[in-house]
């Protein structure tokens, strides 16, 4: 995602100095406040005063954590440097934390990333991708679809799956989630808000029945959003209860106009408090608020065990889990491994990623690598979904909660079917679920984007495809 954060057009030339226009290298929109310690250097110097421009305003990097603002996923903000430049090439490094505000590491505050992104820069280069233009609405017919699931259980898209082409913002997000439809992918997609709306979180009705007349016109409809709580208000304030509930009443009442049936939450981060605080509001808006269990939580984890009592104990359909089957990988997605490999990372643990995935011990040997200081930093972060998002259970494990599950996600990471790598999950999942009362969605999710350059089209619509044969091959 770096790689699109500085594109060919970003350094320009102005009347004393220069601009450069930075994107944001994340998944979802941010507050402004999350960008820290910025700095930029032209040629390996550094440069002094720097502004960000903020709606007409200069505002000098110390003071961004005061701003109230929202940098938007599909926009660049523009630094503005005091310095005159040559015409021709420059060298050109930014370097800055992101402050993650619905993610943390301890008690004591958020998630920050260090990102330090260069590369050669043209001034006053032609633009490759000229900025995002204003949605429109989408009107193809749709194409047929060749997988065909159980009666009774609806395959869907995630708009997640299409992150790099909102980040490139050579379509205005809207229309990229429209044309899921409208291409004949899925009938049914997951949204995103947080990578839609430009108003997100507190999304304009406008925007939204935007996007819901667009569906309509394509035949299309919405199954889950993916919901935002941040719980941190800057690196040190975190939201009080009132403000947390505050924070996710917009997004509710949005998803309920767009149409949806329910809004998606990570296993525990609401709260029972907060939980009963919305189901009121839930019943009357008629969502379902899904609490999404994933990767190498299990239901007796201690992040989830305590999380699916709570959603028992409330015993209400409008409080489900959503499973990710990102818990039941036999094996590393080969494209993963090849990351891996080619980032440095020794080669006697990569032959063990690849054969005993399963073992125990080689969760213990990936510990012990990372603190050995073994990861190389260029994939030290693609090297952490080894101990977050890949998972060991099985599919049987998932059989005492199968009564609170209300939606899959069918996470996958690349299409290498090998000994069923992709398949057999999904079939065995299958398996579990006939003859139970299940009804929801089973939602294609594409991990692999983030080291893959694969079309998210074509992606998705093979693995839905082979989705629907595992499920029908369960159901035979």
């Amino acid at each position: 995602m770096t790689l699109t954060a500085l594109r060919e057009d970003a350094l320009r030339s102005t009347h004393d100095g220069f601009d450069l226009r930075l994107g944001l290298p994340w998944i979802r929109s941010l507050p402004v406040a999350s960008l820290a310690d910025l700095t930029v250097s032209i040629d390996g110097d550094p440069v002094e005063g720097l502004s960000v421009e903020l709606g007409g305003r200069g505002v000098v990097p110390s003071a961004l954590a005061d701003e109230s603002g929202w940098w938007f996923l599909q926009d660049r903000l523009t630094i503005r440097g005091p310095q005159v430049l040559a015409p021709g090439a420059h060298d050109v490094a930014v370097s800055f934390r992101l402050v993650i505000p619905y993610l943390q590491t301890g008690p004591d505050g958020p998630l920050a990333l260090p990102f330090h992104i260069g590369r050669s820069l043209t001034l006053d280069a032609a633009a490759s991708v000229t900025d995002v233009p204003p949605p429109s609405v989408v009107e193809r017919a749709a194409e047929p679809r060749d997988e065909t699931p159980p009666v009774g259980w609806t395959l869907a898209a995630s708009a997640f799956n299409w992150t790099p082409d909102v980040i490139r913002a050579e379509r205005a997000a809207p229309d990229i989630a429209v044309a899921i439809v409208a291409d004949g992918v899925a009938p049914v997609i997951e949204l995103e808000p947080g990578q839609l709306w430009r108003s997100f979180p507190t999304t304009t009705d406008a925007e939204v029945d935007a996007l819901r007349a667009g569906l309509d016109a394509v035949g299309g409809g919405v199954s889950i959003v993916g919901a935002s709580l941040d719980d941190w208000i800057s690196p040190t304030q975190r939201r009080t209860e009132a403000e947390r509930l505050a924070f996710l009443l917009p997004q509710l009442h949005a998803a309920h106009r767009v149409g949806a049936a329910g809004v998606r939450l990570p296993i525990g981060q609401a709260g029972e408090s907060l939980l009963k605080q919305l189901l009121p509001v839930l019943h009357e808006l008629d969502l379902v608020l899904f609490e999404e269990i994933q990767g190498q939580q299990t239901p007796a984890s201690a992040a989830a065990k305590p999380a699916i009592e709570t959603i028992a104990g409330i015993d209400d359909p409008h409080v489900r889990l959503l499973v990710d089957i990102s818990m039941l990988m036999p094996s590393l997605p080969p494209s993963y491994l090849e990351l891996l490999r080619e980032g440095g990372v020794p080669q006697p643990l990569l032959q063990r990623l690849a054969t005993d995935w399963r073992d125990p011990a080689t969760n213990a040997a990936v510990i012990d690598v990372l603190r050995s200081g073994g990861v190389p930093p260029q994939v030290h972060t693609a090297f952490m979904n080894l101990l977050v998002r890949f998972g060991r259970s099985d599919a049987a494990d998932l059989r005492g909660i199968l009564p609170l599950v209300g939606a899959f996600h069918l996470k996958f990471w690349d299409l290498d079917d090998t000994d069923g790598r992709v398949s057999q999950p999904i079939r065995d999942l299958g398996a579990e679920l006939v003859g139970t009362d299940f009804a929801g969605t089973l939602c294609s999710e594409w991990g692999g984007h983030e080291w893959l350059d694969d079309d998210p089209t074509t992606m998705t619509r093979n693995h839905l495809a082979l989705a629907g044969r595992a499920l029908n091959g369960a159901n035979a």
